[in-house]
């Protein structure tokens, strides 16, 4: 029987079910792709039968095989050269031919002149107007076909292959004239792959916007010519006293036989060197046909002779490192001069004792640790750049490490750590577990793979244990970042990576950069005080800038406890730790050591009451040193910088540090220090000279003091002469 209900014509019907219509969607949806795909099939087979009308066979097919895959790789290579021309684009970003506008004469601390910067637009010298022979000597030895390349010349590079190949040693070099100007602009000495990558486009870069004159134009006036000279016009005027328009052929052999190795041949150190280089570019003028024998004869039979000067060495690497800051400065304050006088914060009686100490260590034991470069940085307490020596040997390379070179830091970055830990309430009799510990998966340990368990922190840092900053980082000040920002506050300027692992000093930081931050714990916990010059003056003695009648903002970025604790516990360190040949008889010296991995870097950075300094041993293409700690060559080099400085200046004690400096001698010290004999004294007068003392030093001073303040002379601005001592 039916149910009545269903023949009812009021009753709705029921609706479909929500489950019968997402499987009616489904179903629409697989039917579709299928269709499509059907569909898609059938299209490709037309267009695969259409082109195989045009597939070629034999020779054909090959040609056309060998075309896409040139077109593939092709493409993929124009990504890689696009991918590595992007280093070299940041490079010219900036305004680079600004530094052309700057011309400035520095001085020393005491006034006297100790070299330029810059190039001045009124004297400089159109190319057309040099000497032919003077460009054909450069071009016949620096790049014979270089109106002919594009900046590349992968045929002289062949050349200069085969000639090395053939003497069995480098006597060419495979670079153009516009690589070395791309290098000379932009880039450092560096010896890595990196930098020739990012030569070449710059190199291509020049060439599309500047045109063949106007670069070897640069290179001419860039070009760094010994004698702290750069470009031809500076080195002819410093080598010969005329004007390069004067140049005789002979001259000109000499100038272009600098560009090689400036320090090697400059004349007016190895005049006989200068002459054989001489000798050679004559040589090569008459091999590239710019010249005939004959021509050159006159000029082989009678060399050139230099003006003999009483050169003191220039301190270039300071002088590098303050025209930028001079530029930067100006720029800065908008002072409308850019040809200026700079009275800098150099003293060349440091900066001579500083140069001789790297050198004395390096050439002493530079070979038995496979160490071939140093750099260091002496900081008055006040704030003054007393000395800065970038590198062994400016004319062999140029390169500032003391500025530029950002190299791992090591251990010697622990104080910062320890000064972040105090700001938390810690002291240095605190104690901390010395054990093995993880650290998002990182686990250091201790040079000698052992562990203290208990241990103070004054201890661990004198001890230079490397699981307790780690420790302190993690458990106590709460990760890496108030560490790194209170390194940036103390007047660190290299960037420092977050990372965990940075506690152990695995990123870079600059020499310099050290120095700054370690003069902070010197200074009472006061911060902002570095400077390189102390006055700027225009050419006629108006001064533009004066740093004591404006001083510069400092900040306190260590409170006085933390300060004076860690000064006590950094003496420990040059005290019982692991920089005890830092120690300078008769002072309390604090300090910290550093080396890296593998030995690629060796630090010490300390200070005194009176000066702050930083050195740095290394090699250039970061090979390892053979074991060279910081406690070794860096801590004695320090010593003995440090030592010098001491002489004759004004004591002054570490704050916080009972005793740190030598008491006052007595009557009875006297008659002891007599006894001894003269001929000790004699001895260490010979290890360091005092070339100036106290009481000259003061009245020079003073006498400096009275000079600035007098008011200029009024002189006709058509006689204008340069500054006198």
């Amino acid at each position: 029987m039916s149910n009545p209900l269903n023949n009812d014509p009021h009753t709705k019907a029921k609706p479909y079910k929500k489950s019968s219509f997402l499987l009616e969607i489904d179903a629409w949806i697989d039917s579709t792709l299928y269709e499509g795909k059907f569909a898609a099939g059938e299209i490709w087979e037309d267009i695969t039968i259409f082109f195989r009308r045009f597939r070629p066979y034999g020779a054909k097919r090959v040609f056309f095989e060998l075309v896409g895959e040139g077109f593939t790789l092709g493409m993929g290579g124009l990504i890689v050269m696009l991918t590595l021309a992007l280093p070299a684009a940041d490079e010219i970003s900036s305004n680079w031919m600004d530094r052309n506008d700057f011309a400035v004469t520095f001085l020393d601390r005491y006034g006297n002149e100790i070299g330029q910067r810059g190039i001045l637009h009124s004297e400089a010298i159109p190319i057309e107007e040099l000497p032919d022979h003077l460009i054909k000597a450069v071009l016949a030895t620096e790049d014979r076909r270089f109106f002919e390349h594009y900046g590349l010349d992968f045929l002289g590079l062949a050349r200069a292959m085969t000639e090395n190949v053939r003497a069995n040693s480098v006597v060419q070099g495979g670079s153009t004239l516009s690589q070395q100007l791309a290098k000379n602009l932009f880039l450092t000495n560096e010896r890595t792959l990196d930098r020739k990558i990012k030569e070449a486009f710059l190199a291509l870069w020049l060439e599309s916007n500047l045109s063949k004159d106007e670069i070897l134009k640069l290179y001419l006036d860039r070009a760094y010519m010994g004698g702290g000279t750069f470009g031809v016009a500076a080195a002819t005027e410093f080598y010969f006293d005329k004007n390069a328009r004067d140049l005789t052929l002979a001259e000109s052999a000499i100038l272009a036989g600098l560009f090689k190795a400036p320090a090697k041949y400059a004349p007016h150190v190895n005049l006989p060197a200068a002459r054989a280089r001489a000798n050679e570019v004559l040589t090569n003028m008459v091999q590239a046909e710019f010249l005939t024998e004959g021509q050159v004869t006159g000029a082989r039979r009678n060399p050139a002779d230099v003006v003999i000067r009483n050169d003191a060495d220039s301190p270039d690497y300071f002088l590098d490192w303050a025209f930028d800051e001079v530029k930067k400065f100006i720029v800065d304050n908008k002072i409308p001069s850019r040809s200026v006088i700079v009275r800098t914060t150099v003293d060349l009686n440091l900066q001579h004792a500083a140069e001789e100490s790297i050198e004395f260590y390096l050439r002493q034991n530079g070979r038995e640790y496979n160490v071939t470069e140093s750099a260091a940085v002496l900081i008055e307490n006040n704030g003054a750049v007393r000395a800065l020596v970038g590198g062994r040997d400016y004319g062999l390379s140029q390169f500032n490490r003391a500025t530029r070179a950002e190299r791992q830091v090591g251990s010697s970055f622990k104080p910062f750590v320890y000064a972040a830990a105090l700001e938390t309430g810690l002291k240095p009799e605190s104690i901390v577990r010395d054990e093995p510990i993880t650290w998002r998966g990182w686990s250091p340990q201790n040079y000698n793979r052992r562990y203290s368990g208990s241990i103070t922190l004054a201890n661990a840092l004198a001890r230079s244990i490397n699981t307790v900053p780690v420790r302190l980082t993690r458990d106590y000040i709460g990760g890496t970042q108030p560490v790194v920002d209170l390194a940036h506050k103390m007047g660190v300027e290299s960037e420092i990576s977050g990372h965990h692992t940075m506690v152990l000093g695995t990123h870079g930081m600059t020499v310099l950069d050290q120095a700054t931050g370690y003069m902070t714990f010197a200074t009472g916990g006061i911060a902002g005080l570095r400077h390189g010059f102390t006055q700027i003056m225009s050419t006629n003695g108006e001064i533009l800038y004066d740093r004591r009648a404006t001083p510069p903002t400092t900040e306190r970025v260590l409170s006085e406890e933390a300060d004076i604790a860690m000064n006590n516990m950094l003496v420990g360190v040059t005290e019982f730790g692991t920089a005890r040949r830092a120690a300078i008889e008769g002072f309390r010296v604090a300090g910290k050591t550093g080396t890296t991995q593998s030995y690629r870097d060796a630090w010490f950075v300390g200070y005194t009451g009176n000066f702050t300094a930083a050195v740095w041993y290394g090699n250039d293409d970061y090979t390892p040193t053979n074991r060279l700690t910081g406690g070794r060559l860096p801590a004695e080099t320090f010593q003995r910088i440090m030592a010098y400085a001491l002489q004759g200046a004004e004591l002054k004690p570490l704050v916080g540090v009972e005793n740190s400096i030598p008491l006052p001698q007595t009557d009875s010290d006297a008659e002891v220090a007599d006894e001894i004999g003269a001929e000790d004294d004699q001895q260490l007068a010979q290890m360091r000279p005092r070339l100036l003392s106290k009481a000259t030093s003061d009245f020079l001073q003073n006498l400096t003091l009275k000079l600035e303040n007098t008011p200029p002379l009024k002189r006709d601005h058509q006689n204008i002469s340069s500054t006198s001592n």
